[in-house]
């Protein structure tokens, strides 16, 4: 096998197959990356049990036969060749791999022992891929990262009759975000780090999704990816969502993460970096104290609702969290200074965090 290709191509692939197969491995093989050349190019595949992923690379090929070499080692070589041309030429045990005046030889791996990989070829729905995209980055703040916590680890995707929605939660908040989407698909749960390698795979055009038994295959114009789903039911996450509003905000989302920026710095790490929010005559007033002494704040807003004035207290970084997304101008929607509070964007977009207050 001998094969031309672009090595900023090739790197590409390689980045996205690097952080899905593992560096070590009690299986040495899965430390290995999987290639099978056709006229047309190379497929690189490699799996971890968890996710598996196949990237298409064009390239020039002359007599295609598959190889298996280390990922991570074949990956580094490619980034560090000197040449924009990359040469690639398997003889017996070895493949060269050529550049400039750069000239690697790898010992290859055994093809026949690889774990088998098979991608679906047909698709149940399909969704654009940038609004999925745009819309797992969105909410994937809000997972938990903690074992113990099961679903909350994952991101529950919704299929509803003219939209999708991705949910998640750590049970102190909720992160959602509604795009347009058509078909009948199924609602699931991805797990939050399986979303965050379908995040970086995800660019234009269609995701293609193939359901299976516990199982989510993802095909667009140049990977392919099966992701293995979270069993059990999300928290029913619309009863937190406060539907008695008596004070509304409106203020650049700009401002108002510097602002929580500068007073959090003074927040005691050791009290869930507490800010305080106090709403009165137009005025939006942050404060923060701590061991080292005690800052403040305050903003300009648009201010309406029935209640003149209101107090509350939230985690600043829970806060900044939920900020990130919006751009523009910020909504604020408080329904007590002990229920939850709703941040999303002014005018709509889709976009909605819901945070449970602390104690004032």
């Amino acid at each position: 096998m001998r094969a031309h290709v672009t090595k900023k191509i090739l790197s590409e692939a390689l980045g996205l197959l690097e952080r899905v197969i593992p560096s070590r491995s009690s299986n040495p093989l899965l430390t290995s990356l999987k290639v099978e050349a056709s006229a047309e190019g190379l497929t690189l595949s490699g799996t971890n049990l968890e996710i598996d992923l196949s990237c298409f690379v064009p390239a020039e090929v002359q007599d295609p036969r598959p190889l298996v070499v280390p990922a991570h080692l074949f990956a580094q070589i490619v980034r560090n060749l000197a040449g924009e041309l990359v040469e690639l030429e398997l003889a017996g045990h070895e493949l060269a791999v050529r550049a400039g005046g750069s000239d690697f030889k790898l010992q290859i791996g055994d093809f026949e022992a690889y774990p088998p990989l098979s991608f679906p070829n047909h698709a149940d729905v399909s969704l654009d891929a940038a609004e999925l995209s745009r819309a797992l980055g969105s909410v994937r703040y809000a997972a938990s990262n903690e074992a113990f916590q099961a679903v909350f680890r994952g991101i529950k995707l919704e299929h509803r009759a003219e939209s999708a929605r991705v949910v998640a939660s750590d049970g102190y908040r909720v992160a959602l975000r509604d795009f347009p989407a058509s078909g009948a698909g199924r609602s699931l749960i991805i797990p939050a780090r399986s979303a965050d390698e379908l995040i970086r795979v995800l660019r234009d055009g269609e995701a293609r999704f193939t359901y299976g038994e516990g199982m989510l295959s993802v095909t667009t114009e140049r990977v392919r990816m099966n992701l293995k789903l979270l069993d059990g039911e999300f928290p029913d996450y619309e009863r937190v969502i406060p539907k008695d509003i008596r004070l509304q905000v409106t203020l650049p989302a700009t401002a108002l993460k510097e602002a929580v920026g500068r007073v959090a710095v003074l927040a005691d790490k050791n009290a869930n970096n507490r800010v305080e929010f106090l709403v009165s005559e137009g005025k939006l007033r942050l404060a923060a104290e701590g061991d080292y002494g005690r800052a403040q704040d305050t903003l300009d807003v648009v201010q309406g609702g029935a209640e003149p004035a209101m107090s509350l207290a939230f985690n600043a970084r829970h806060v900044l969290d939920a900020l990130g997304p919006i751009e523009g101008e910020a909504e604020l929607l408080f329904s007590g200074s002990t229920s939850p509070a709703i941040f999303r964007a002014s005018g709509g977009g889709g976009y909605m965090a819901v945070m449970v207050t602390l104690r004032v």
